[in-house]
């Protein structure tokens, strides 16, 4: 049989929502870096197709992964 001491004693672990949504932010995070890597290695003209410009994609390329 345990006593109440053995239970104080225990480490105390995150919650799993606290770790379920770090996990998800840095997820998104990383997803956005990705995402980032594909727009930089479009031409000017696939650019142009999906409405954005070469000024506008290197502002958004240039974004760290957390914005």
């Amino acid at each position: 049989m345990t006593t109440k001491s053995e239970f104080a004693t225990a480490p105390r672990r995150l919650p799993l929502g606290v770790f379920g949504r770090v996990l998800a932010c840095l997820s998104r995070g990383y997803d956005r870096h990705l995402q980032r890597l594909d727009l930089s290695e479009l031409t000017d003209e696939q650019l142009d197709d999906i409405g954005v410009c070469r000024r506008e994609a290197e502002r958004e390329i240039a974004k760290p992964f957390w914005r």
